[in-house]
């Protein structure tokens, strides 16, 4: 203990920046109060009956003030000369009976400082960041006592600082995970979905997924391709749960589907196709299922389509035509794919005219939650469609997807499930041919 105002040696340039690289390390300096500090500073100045005490920690040029208690609000004073700036110095507790003769920013003023008392705070590998300090304005001779528990209350600092920079680490280690994470979904997911719609003569055709979480992958997929016979095939749908194992069981479904339109593209039949597979796959471990809608896309002399339709478990299409009127191109009645012992698929044809759209999506659309808690349903879905006259434009598919992302906007926080949508539009003039994949 150091019980006269001995002047410590100047640390050298190597020491102060292995010193001043600790404090920055705990990143406390000019951080707002703290009640934690704040209490062991009024703890200081209970134990030792005085009126005034700090928690300080020296930076290149001043002390910073972390709690100060009866000190008027001050929060600094100059590195040097100074009681701080000289006790952090030392290893063992400082004391100053009667301080009239030194020369400190302290002892100018009203407060009239006499008595002073500091204990070092001291890193584990030893570095010196500031020190706990007790001002009275008469002179004394502290305890034995007093002076254990003001070097019990500097290694309470560093206790305190080392779990902040714990938590700090913990924080920014997992913000680092999540970020990786969401990178890895993010590229997993891509592969999961065609990079480009084709060009299919005399249609739009425009897809767009919509992520709830950043971090994990979904299980909703789309696709569209070409046939032998110069008809075109579709489908898009949702298979059961998150993640890795999703991911893997959207790659399986993609795959059979495309696999069954090949070998008969009728879609109960590729449905029929890929419910058998997935039963294969349980092989004793949870269900593997999934909601699909499956199409067939024949053009006409006229310009217009013919679309054969096949679904199992899944919302019904939408078509948007070109007066403006919605119609739900219902499947109702099929069963979720890979679930159940016998196989039933619900097929429906209707037919896109010039101007006319159809517009297939998974149940986060539809299951999302409007501003009052209800969900939005396929009604709210038709309202919002008819109301923004979503089949409008130039470019009619991308026009309706976007009319479906505002609605997704708007839902914000309500939207808690990942929605893939698929828009093919007949322009109004059939030559036209614009596809895009967002």
């Amino acid at each position: 203990m150091t019980t006269r105002p001995a002047q410590a040696s100047p640390p050298e340039a190597a020491d102060e920046e292995a010193r001043m690289a600790a404090v920055r390390r705990y990143r406390i300096l000019d951080t707002p109060p703290d009640g934690t500090f704040d209490r062991i500073a009024a703890l200081a100045a209970r134990i030792f009956d005085a009126p005034m005490a700090t928690v300080a920690i020296v930076d290149t040029d001043r002390v910073w003030f972390k709690a100060a208690h009866g000190l008027s609000g001050l929060t600094e004073i100059s590195r040097d000369p100074g009681l701080s700036a000289s006790a952090f110095l030392h290893g063992e507790p400082c004391v100053i009976t009667d301080a009239r003769a030194l020369a400190d920013p302290l002892l100018h003023g009203d407060l009239g400082i006499r008595f002073y008392a500091a204990a070092p705070i001291i890193t584990a590998d030893g570095e010196r960041l500031g020190t706990v300090n007790v001002f009275d304005t008469r002179p004394r001779r502290p305890t034995d006592a007093q002076l254990d528990a003001l070097r019990d209350l500097a290694d309470l600092v560093i206790d305190e600082l080392e779990l902040r920079l714990a938590a700090i680490r913990t924080v920014a280690a997992e913000r680092e995970r999540r970020t990786e994470a969401e990178r890895l979904a993010r590229t997993l997911q891509r592969t999961l979905l065609p990079p480009a719609l084709p060009d299919v003569p005399g249609l739009h055709a425009a897809a767009a997924y919509h992520t709830a979480s950043p971090q994990e992958v979904g299980g909703d997929f789309y696709d569209l391709f070409s046939l032998d016979d110069g008809r075109w095939a579709f489908f898009l749908g949702d298979v059961c749960g998150k993640g890795a194992d999703a991911a893997a069981l959207t790659s399986l479904t993609r795959y059979t589907l495309r696999a069954a339109a090949i070998y008969d593209p009728d879609p109960c039949a590729a449905l029929t196709n890929l419910d058998t597979v997935l039963k294969g796959e349980q092989q004793g471990s949870g269900p593997r299922y999934c909601t699909a809608v499956f199409g067939v896309l024949q053009r006409l002399p006229d310009g217009s389509f013919t679309v054969t339709l096949a679904g199992g478990g899944h919302p019904s299409a939408l078509a948007v035509r070109a007066d403006g009127t919605v119609e739900a191109i219902s499947t109702a009645g099929g069963q979720l794919i890979g679930m159940l012992p016998d196989h039933r698929f619900v097929r429906t044809t209707t037919r896109l005219h010039p101007g006319d759209s159809l517009l297939l999506y998974t149940d986060g659309l539809t299951e999302a939650r409007t501003a009052d808690g209800a969900m939005l349903g396929e009604e709210g879905l038709v309202r919002h469609l008819t109301s923004a006259a979503a089949h409008t434009g130039d470019r009619p598919a991308d026009g309706l997807l976007g009319c479906v992302e505002t609605l997704l906007h708007r839902l914000g926080d309500g939207v808690s499930d990942d929605t893939a949508l698929l828009a093919l539009s007949v322009p109004a003039h059939p030559d036209t041919r614009i596809q895009e994949n967002r």
